[in-house]
């Protein structure tokens, strides 16, 4: 547990009431942090920071009013809300770029206008690069294969002209694939599998099962946010917040069926489906160098973790979203 003492004491989080913010929220509270949310509870609910003290403000990040009234008194800004599915990018490209590149400049100029010199830029690791030969780090070349990596590549090219054009300082932290307690609703690999094998029906892997993924523990992408935080590098900064270990979705779903006690659950397979990325994992080598940050969580470990939760807790999810 980092104990440094808050510079930027009263944090806004856009999106804090997302799976994300269900498990940020609580560790900057207990850091010392003074959390305000803007969510418009599109993909979250406001029960998943049930015994916070944060002060949530329903709106939209795409709405001037809402934002800046949300940013009175704020000393930084942690902007986590997105559309984050690739496949849902593929079929409406145009919300995505709405909600992830309008909503992002919006969020941008609005935090310029209060005065505000600090803001995090939640982006992607795998989606953003495209197809790169693995592990990709801050060097590689970007060139994003769906709607979806597009809109945080576009994200982080405002986040860089903002930190130059009017000296912020703006860190984008490109998450992993994350994993972890309260992500029910979400529409990746592992929530997909583990509904699966609860409700008893075949695995889908969409392709031969060859392409890989980086999972990262939920307490460990926080972590890195936290210390992102409390940095506060001048200008712009880019950094991958990953595991470093590549894992196929094949091994991916064979782990699964292992830790929920079903190793002969049924596995079928589909055609691959367009936006996504055949290999990815990152090297964080330069966030530790410059964050001290390094994951805690082994796979085994953070899927363990995410099954429990999900096999006792996660069919009650309070949002309906699932």
């Amino acid at each position: 547990m980092m104990t440094d003492t808050p510079s930027a004491k009263h944090i806004l989080v856009t999106g804090g009431c997302g799976f994300i913010g269900a498990n940020l929220v609580p560790m900057l509270e207990s850091s010392g942090y003074a959390v305000r949310v803007l969510d418009n509870l599109s993909k979250g609910s406001t029960d998943y920071l049930e015994g916070s003290t944060a002060d949530i403000r329903i709106g939209d990040i795409r709405d001037r009013a809402a934002v800046a009234a949300a940013l009175e008194g704020i000393d930084a800004v942690i902007h986590l809300a997105a559309y984050g599915s690739v496949v849902e990018s593929v079929a409406d490209p145009e919300d995505n770029f709405d909600v992830n590149a309008r909503g992002t400049f919006v969020m941008l100029d609005e935090t310029r206008k209060a005065g505000i010199s600090q803001f995090i830029f939640a982006s992607t690791g795998g989606a953003l690069i495209g197809n790169a030969e693995p592990p990709v780090d801050e060097t590689s070349l970007p060139r994003p294969i769906s709607p979806y990596g597009s809109s945080k590549l576009c994200g982080e090219a405002y986040c860089s002209s903002f930190a130059a054009a009017y000296g912020m300082s703006i860190t984008a932290l490109r998450f992993a694939n994350v994993i972890g307690l309260w992500s029910w609703h979400k529409k990746g690999a592992v929530t997909t599998f583990a509904k699966a094998i609860l409700e008893d029906r075949p695995i889908i892997i969409y392709g031969d099962g060859s392409a890989t993924r980086d999972f990262l523990m939920a307490d460990d992408l926080c972590d890195g946010i936290r210390r992102g935080l409390t940095a506060n590098l001048p200008g712009f900064n880019v950094f991958h917040l990953a595991s470093g270990r590549e894992v196929s979705v094949a091994e991916l779903a064979r782990i699964m069926c292992e830790t929920a006690g079903k190793p002969d659950h049924l596995i079928e397979r589909k055609d691959k489906r367009a936006g996504e990325v055949e290999r990815n994992f990152a090297s964080f080598e330069s966030a530790r160098t410059s964050l001290g940050f390094s994951p805690a969580y082994r796979l085994e470990e953070a899927l363990a973790e995410t099954w429990r939760w999900m096999a006792n807790e996660g069919a009650a999810d309070p949002s309906g979203k699932a």
